[in-house]
């Protein structure tokens, strides 16, 4: 739960009023892992208020900016309201904030992301990459190698002497991991972190994908392979769910034979990266003696099993 940033009741009445809205009620919201969000209630509806903790400005409007685009497009997200002179976003305590719909959906549990669901969220994702080729050029990920590094080294300098160990691991097998990845893949708009809580669920439909602040420039398989890691993986991958993920992708963007070889080695950099994330976003901001919210061992655990026959048969030719 990241609430970084507080917010009382008249520093959330004057910001609703300045897209014309009345406030009747607020809380605090139990979700993310950086931005601090708040439900928000007025005399006209229901809003979803988000704080943004790393973003500046810029990247917060240019991601409302993409979700106008999106929903123009067809993709089932939410379209975030302007204020009333104009603006995308507003400000608090000198970050910038967000205000969207609050849309009626459900969140699946891991037991409930069964194969129907894997294969509806794929083709949603799908229409997310053939929709960014109209929308304007993406900015480059927050999260390359580059960057995956510089928080390897605050964790070695910053964190206690297991996360240290963990992050000397990862480091270590960035540059076999960088080797094998395939060169030149298909590259264009990705969401980049679509886990369970970033769908909206009506019955088996699709409601809404959101939180698109990681969408960035970036391999089409790498984000593909981000889906597959966060819903077909309980204990072990189920296999049935890959397959699904697949066939719903495929039903609306066809993969090449280059990008179906390259997904193992975009899968094993996606588990790199978020186990590198969940280190600093949550294993790192734990209170003493707790444990923290999400596991950066899931995906050490994650990355082994890529290494599979069978997975890397389904994943390269079924």
């Amino acid at each position: 739960m990241a609430l970084l940033t507080p917010l009382d009741r008249s520093a959330a009445a004057a910001i609703v009023q300045g897209y014309g809205l009345e406030l009747t009620d607020f809380e605090p919201l139990a979700a993310g892992s950086v931005n601090s969000n708040f439900r928000i209630d007025t005399a006209q509806g229901r809003f979803f208020l988000r704080i943004y903790e790393e973003q500046a400005a810029e990247g917060a409007m240019r991601e409302l900016e993409l979700l106008r685009g999106l929903a123009a497009a067809g993709v089932p997200t939410t379209v975030p309201p302007l204020r009333l002179d104009g603006a995308s976003v507003s400000h608090h305590e000198g970050k910038p904030v967000a205000l969207y719909p609050w849309v009626e959906g459900d969140i699946v549990c891991t037991e409930r992301a069964a194969p129907e669901r894997c294969e509806a969220v794929a083709e949603a994702l799908a229409r997310v990459h053939l929709a960014g080729g109209s929308l304007p050029e993406p900015p480059p990920s927050r999260f390359d190698v580059d960057a995956l590094r510089a928080r390897l080294s605050t964790i070695q300098r910053e964190a206690s002497p297991e996360l240290c160990r963990a992050a000397k691991e990862i480091e270590g097998l960035l540059p076999g991991v960088e080797q094998a990845r395939v060169a030149n893949l298909p590259q264009g708009l990705i969401h980049g972190d679509l886990f369970r809580d970033n769908v909206l669920w009506n019955g088996s439909e699709v409601a809404a994908l959101i939180d698109f602040e990681s969408a960035s420039r970036g391999v089409f398989a790498f984000d593909l392979m981000v889906l597959i890691l966060s819903w077909c993986f309980r204990d072990h991958f189920d296999l049935e769910r890959v397959r699904a993920m697949l066939r719903g992708y495929q039903g609306v963007r066809p993969l090449s034979p280059e990008e179906r070889r390259g997904l193992g080695g975009e899968g094993a950099l996606a588990c790199l990266r978020f186990a590198t994330t969940r280190i600093t976003d949550f294993a790192m901001r734990a209170a003493p003696g707790q444990p923290p919210v999400r596991d950066y061992r899931r995906f050490l655990k994650r990355l082994e099993e890529l290494r599979q026959r069978e997975l890397r048969e389904i994943l390269e030719h079924a």
